[in-house]
């Protein structure tokens, strides 16, 4: 991974890691376990998906819909 797109799916991580604080009430330790052990962190994590480069609201509506069904949306 370049440093460019390391930047970005860091960025992006922080980004929904602090919405999920924000909307879920976790702690920011389970706020990090949620997002780092997610499917959608697998996908943006997989530069072929290039969620990597979508809007952290595009991509947090992804993984709220994980959090809440256990499943991951349909891309």
């Amino acid at each position: 991974m370049s440093s460019e797109n390391r930047f970005l799916t860091d960025l992006l991580t922080q980004k929904l890691i602090l919405k999920v604080m924000e909307d879920w009430g976790m702690s920011t330790i389970e706020a990090m376990s949620a997002v780092y052990n997610s499917q959608t962190y697998e996908k943006i994590l997989d530069l072929s998906t290039g969620l990597y480069y979508q809007s952290a609201a595009y991509n947090y509506e992804l993984l709220k819909h994980e959090l809440q069904t256990g499943r991951l949306a349909e891309i």
